[in-house]
């Protein structure tokens, strides 16, 4: 397939830049639509003196699952696992923060919690090989369980020694 050249010059002309994705990149190739993302604030229990009774500084986020791309089937399915009780019956993952005394900090803190869970889901696990002992480890194992027989034999007394 030939290049497409550029009017002003006989060389071909740059490549254009790949169409722009909506929504926010949470970790390296994994996205959430910005419309998907749904915030809501509340008076928090957490740390705030005397503004923790007037200021709605507690975060939560709710995410649906489905809006969530970039993560392969095996990484989806680690992530519901990992979520647990956070994904609600809609099938959204629902986490909270109240740590913070701002609201901003506490939605960057929520932020933050999904970039981790995502981080963990996608991480593939190591496979784990089966292992045997080897001939001699056996040997050596069965030995030293002779010897600890025989001291244990010894200290035991006898029909007639008393």
């Amino acid at each position: 397939m030939a290049e497409p050249l550029d009017p002003s010059s006989s060389q071909p002309a740059p490549p254009s830049p790949p169409a722009a994705q909506d929504g926010v990149e949470l970790i390296a190739g994994v996205r959430v639509a910005e419309s998907a993302m749904r915030f809501q604030y509340a008076r928090s229990s957490g740390p705030g003196g005397q503004n923790v009774n007037k200021v709605n500084t507690k975060a939560e986020l709710w995410v649906p699952l489905s809006a969530i791309t970039g993560l392969t089937p095996g990484a989806m399915q680690r992530l519901r696992r990992l979520a647990g009780r956070r994904v609600t019956s809609a099938g959204e993952i629902h986490i909270a923060a109240d740590v913070e005394r701002t609201q901003e900090r506490n939605r960057e803190a929520v932020l933050d919690r999904l970039r981790e869970l995502l981080e963990e889901a996608k991480r593939e696990p190591k496979v784990r090989r089966k292992t045997k002992p080897s001939k001699a480890a056996k040997r050596r194992r069965l030995e030293a369980k002779k010897r600890r027989s025989d001291i244990k034999s010894g200290r035991r007394s006898k029909p007639g020694d008393w």
